[in-house]
């Protein structure tokens, strides 16, 4: 998935005419923190809701500011995780997109961001989740479809967690299954470890939902 394909067309960037009142209320309409300031196409930079707190000088343009702008922005050809490294990096409400040209496209927001990546762990589609854990030299994602498929079933979607002092992986699945013992009990002959299960719906989105705040906490959003 390219970040082009992310682009919110909503998000209307600000110019040096504009003052800090007219900043302010259009952060507020799209619930960001964050706005672009472009001349012409040319992008200039992010400036945030607390830089323009600190102007108070809230009727007069922001040209007639010195302003110290960062400039995070993504090109329209990169991948999708790059936005997800850039939000988390430098702790963004939306991200500026520009062409080879350094021309402003538009930018992604957040919301768009996160409902991206809650279709990607497969959020809204049912089945049974298997969370194992296993040493990170014996990691096999390969091995593992190979389980899930002896038992007639697909992964959805699988990611790894790393934890610090040590060399062990947990590694959540998700499978086309809400039935999910037969799946378990091959596992279990394989002598995977297996940490938690989690087979109905309730269950499930239980699982997503604490994952999904989880992201956002290392977000630090």
């Amino acid at each position: 998935m390219l970040v082009k394909y992310l682009i919110n067309d909503s998000v209307i960037p600000l110019r040096t005419s504009d003052t800090a009142v007219t900043a302010l209320s259009l952060m507020e309409d799209l619930r960001v923190s964050h706005l672009p300031i472009v001349n012409n196409k040319n992008f200039l930079g992010l400036i945030s809701d607390t830089d323009i707190y600190d102007l108070n000088k809230p009727d007069e343009p922001l040209g007639n500011h010195k302003l110290s702008l960062i400039r995070p922005y993504l090109l329209y050809s990169q991948h999708f995780y790059d936005a997800i490294k850039l939000v988390a990096e430098q702790k963004l409400t939306i991200i500026p997109v520009l062409d080879n040209n350094n021309n402003y496209l538009g930018c992604i927001t957040l919301f768009g961001l996160t409902e991206k990546m809650a279709k990607i762990i497969s959020f809204d589609q049912p089945g049974g989740i298997i969370v194992i854990q296993v040493n990170s030299i014996d990691y096999s994602l390969s091995e593992i479809s190979r389980i899930v498929e002896s038992n007639d079933a697909k992964i959805l979607s699988s990611y790894i967690t790393s934890f610090e002092d040590t060399t062990k992986f947990e590694v959540t699945i998700k499978v086309n299954k809400i039935d999910i013992s037969p799946i378990i009990q091959t596992f279990n002959r394989y002598d995977y470890i297996i940490t938690a299960t989690f087979s109905e719906e309730s269950d499930y989105d239980d699982l997503l939902n604490d994952r999904y705040n989880q992201l956002m906490k290392y977000l630090d959003l």
